[in-house]
């Protein structure tokens, strides 16, 4: 096992910067509960609300219309909760008039795709969009699927494992014009390109303070003022009755910190890792023979580069990159585990083999032209390696 480490998987999560972790210890010391009406509560509660004008900031949203939450999956399924209620009658049956379908895309999050077709077993009609080769929406699938009854579009601004980024203020133009409500799954995007709500065009925008280099364990819901919402979790009158439970301060002011950093750091982010990403694209063309990158070539966030590499199995690439010291994805950490491939892979058209044959890079602050340059020195010889050792010809 080498004893030189470089991470590279910032889109599974993201080191604690440590102005954050700075502040979230100093906040240790405020131990009053937000929704208490004595001074330590009164602290408390001004330090809450300050995080959420930090996080509306980064979205260019007014804080009234942010709603936090334990994080992006909770953000997610609390927008599927509320339409699945817009849908069904008083016997809890959908409803036979009004409008009941919803659409999404065949490569969102799996807390997206879960949610849809749980609705789906309640009798929902839910559309799963395909995606053109480089991971865009087919706009015409989208037109076709948009009717006098659709509900609800889901739709991600940038996907966590090849990168691509959605064309969502057109996505918007057609939904809003059908009169149909928008959200789009925005972890992967915010703090690593510009992201403004009303420039979207969206009603709701989750977020997750663990990909900005906040804490794990805490996340937000953008919900446009006017947009409906019924309550995950019902309890007491936090976040105005839109998500009980008592406030955690401490991951709150983290999450505040980082999105604070990320509003003057975005220009900068998409500049520098940009061509950090460029270096490993270009070197890894030049190195390796017979390989394929994914997604879109120029809509594509700035740290995300995901290759596919025919004749070498992606376990035994992360594996031996690992002892190498360089720590990767073969995709998605929610589908750690999983023997299926990536189904975003196979929905750009990736076969089953060559998706199993596959790596995300995902770069952050912290990476450095030197860590891109061992990469680009250690993984030639391991796909050589396992290349000659496969049966696939």
């Amino acid at each position: 096992m080498s004893e030189r480490r470089v991470y590279i998987d910032y889109n599974a999560t993201t080191p604690l910067k440590e102005e954050v972790k700075a502040a979230m210890i100093a906040d240790f010391e405020v131990y009053g509960n937000a929704s208490s009406m004595h001074a330590d509560g009164r602290l408390a509660h001004a330090r809450v609300e300050a995080a959420r004008q930090a996080v509306a900031a980064l979205l260019g949203a007014p804080p009234s219309d942010i709603i936090f939450t334990s994080g992006g999956s909770e953000a997610n399924n609390t927008v599927f909760q509320t339409m699945r209620e817009l849908g069904l009658d008083a016997e809890g049956k959908v409803r036979s008039n009004g409008r009941t379908e919803i659409i999404t895309t065949e490569i969102e999050h799996p807390c997206v795709l879960n949610s849809a077709k749980f609705l789906e077993t309640l009798g929902f009609k839910v559309t799963f969009l395909p995606v053109d080769p480089y991971g865009k929406v087919s706009m015409n699938a989208l037109k076709a699927a948009v009717t006098e009854k659709t509900l609800f579009v889901s739709v991600m601004l940038a996907n966590n494992e090849i990168g691509t980024i959605q064309d969502l203020q057109r996505i918007a133009e057609l939904v809003k014009g059908a009169g149909a409500w928008l959200h789009t799954d925005a972890v992967q995007a915010v703090g690593k390109i510009p992201v403004n709500v009303v420039e979207l065009g969206v009603d709701y925008l989750t977020m997750s303070a663990h990909k900005i280099y906040g804490p794990k364990g805490i996340g937000a819901l953008y919900v446009k003022k006017g947009a409906p919402l019924m309550p995950l979790i019902h309890g007491g009158h936090q976040e105005d009755g839109f998500r009980a439970g008592t406030y955690n301060n401490i991951g709150i002011l983290g999450f505040g910190k980082a999105a604070a950093l990320a509003v003057g750091e975005v220009d900068r982010y998409v500049k520098e890792l940009s061509g950090l990403r460029a270096k490993l694209r270009d070197g890894l063309l030049e190195r390796v023979p017979n390989i394929k990158i994914n997604g879109h070539p120029a809509d594509v966030l700035p740290n995300t580069l995901n290759v596919s590499f025919p004749g070498a199995e992606g376990e035994a690439m992360l594996l031996s990159l690992d002892i190498a010291g360089i720590e990767v994805s073969t995709g998605s950490a929610c589908a750690s585990g999983s023997l299926e491939p990536s189904h975003v892979l196979l929905a750009i058209g990736v076969g089953p083999e060559l998706a199993h044959g596959s790596i995300r890079f995902s770069l952050g602050w912290g990476v450095t032209g030197e860590d891109i340059e061992y990469v680009l020195e250690t993984l030639p010889p391991i796909i050589a390696r396992l290349r000659a050792m496969s049966t696939v010809t």
